[in-house]
């Protein structure tokens, strides 16, 4: 897998996006009709869908970073209940409890406040890349998943 190009600039992307949302969110309370709160949504989309650009070029196979019925879809669908033989159900499982986990702690910070949990996952999201570019750059050229 190369780090550079493309993916290394997609994968670079969301994080001054995110910081850029944190920015314009200071001082606006989670509650308010405030028009800015529309700019912080289509900013922080934006990051969002540049971060799926970037998990769909890696290639993970069985996460749906978009849309988390697929990954329930997936995980019924092969399951051996619909006579299937559960192949990554472990993967699909544990990418649903940590969407699941994620959106928890997501809406108990917003509530809070609006820049923190964006602070947050631009820390998050750039020290997770930091940590993918590592292992990328280890490995011999092709993704370990």
């Amino acid at each position: 897998m190369s780090t550079g190009g493309g993916v290394g600039a997609i994968a670079a992307t969301p994080r001054p996006l995110l910081a850029a949302a944190a920015a314009l969110a200071l001082g606006l309370a989670p509650d308010t009709g405030d028009r800015r709160r529309y700019a912080v949504i289509a900013v922080v989309a934006a990051a969002m869908g540049l971060r799926n650009a970037w998990v769909r070029r890696l290639g993970v196979a069985d996460v749906s970073t978009t849309v988390l019925t697929s990954t329930l879809t997936g995980l019924a669908a092969d399951s051996p209940a619909a006579g299937g033989q559960g192949q990554r159900a472990a993967r699909r499982a544990g990418a649903v409890v940590l969407m699941l986990a994620g959106a928890a702690v997501g809406a108990f910070l917003v509530r809070r406040s609006v820049p923190l949990p964006l602070a947050l996952v631009a820390v998050g999201e750039a020290a997770l890349a930091a940590a993918c570019v590592a292992v990328a750059r280890r490995a011999d050229g092709a993704p370990a998943w």
